[in-house]
């Protein structure tokens, strides 16, 4: 309806402004960001690809047969969402959290490393930033930090891949 068709509209008018400008802009505005500003920064822009998922998943699934059929019984609509069409939803949005997660972790790096994250001593991003001033001397000063960042992001989307696989209903 109207509100779904308003809902998508904000999605797409946050989709078009590139995440990575709007969390900077967010944190040039305080004066001495913390982790909750990061936190709010990340939020601000990071809500968009599951409300796209979750979307396509309600539209995908409310076409299906068990919905047909609670509906034919005569569930309401209420108890037709949240018996049947969340938790078959419940699914692509969890794998979307684990590939979110590492998505989360590189604009927090990133950001970090620019300067505009909560602290020198709380963000992998800053300890790269650190590093590449003895990147001559000390490069494992800088590769360290990296490899951690790449590691956990690594892991978070393996994580998604398998998760992908063992909630598909269809394999």
């Amino acid at each position: 309806g109207a509100v779904a068709s308003a809902v998508a509209r904000v999605t797409d008018a946050a989709q078009s402004f590139p995440s990575i400008i709007v969390n900077m802009a967010v944190l040039a505005l305080v004066a001495r960001p913390g982790v909750g500003h990061m936190v709010l920064a990340l939020s601000i822009t990071g809500w968009v690809g599951y409300a796209r998922v979750a979307r396509a998943e309600v539209l995908r699934l409310r076409e299906r047969e068990f919905v047909t059929a609670a509906r034919a019984l005569g569930a309401s609509p209420t108890r037709v969402f949240f018996r049947h069409v969340l938790p078959n939803a419940a699914g692509p949005l969890v794998v979307q959290a684990t590939f979110g997660l590492g998505a989360a972790v590189l604009a927090e790096a990133s950001l970090s490393f620019l300067g505009l994250g909560p602290g020198a001593t709380s963000s992998w991003g800053a300890l790269l930033d650190q590093g590449t001033a003895h990147l001559l001397r000390a490069p494992r000063l800088a590769m360290i930090a990296g490899s951690a960042i790449a590691v956990t992001v690594l892991g978070f989307n393996l994580t998604g891949d398998w998760l992908r696989d063992r909630l598909d209903p269809k394999a």
